[in-house]
């Protein structure tokens, strides 16, 4: 099965998570924390500033990890890296996304999250953000 090693992004402000919608390939329309897929030699760190200045056009610091994900989808096997992340430039621009959002704890539950990301949901009901 194939192998794909992803980093995310958990951005919290205010008591909010940010959450992005997909805006195209199989999963359009289903909910994400931004982050892409590490290039060879770069550390997860250098791998989220750069995804996210690609996706969001902007800069971020990067915490500490969250946890790593495995998860199975139907044509490859998904690792990713979660880190908490702050924002170090309030303006944010949808370059790849189709919508975005700053969901509080309670609102978690109200998208339609990827299947890999659902882990990362319930951890994040259970602390303090």
């Amino acid at each position: 099965m194939k192998r794909i090693e992803v980093v995310a992004a958990v951005i919290c402000q205010g008591g909010r998570v940010f959450a992005t919608q997909r805006g195209y390939g199989e999963w359009k329309d289903w909910w994400e924390f931004p982050g892409g897929k590490m290039e060879a030699g770069e550390t997860p760190e250098a791998a989220l500033k750069r995804e996210i200045r690609e996706e969001l056009s902007a800069e971020i610091s990067v915490g500490r990890l969250l946890g790593t994900v495995e998860h199975d989808y139907p044509a490859f096997h998904l690792t990713m890296h979660c880190y908490f992340c702050s924002l170090l430039s309030e303006a944010l621009r949808l370059n790849e996304h189709e919508a975005a959002r700053w969901l509080a704890k309670e609102e978690l539950g109200g998208v339609r999250w990827l299947p890999a990301d659902l882990q990362l949901i319930e951890q994040l009901k259970s602390i303090d953000l």
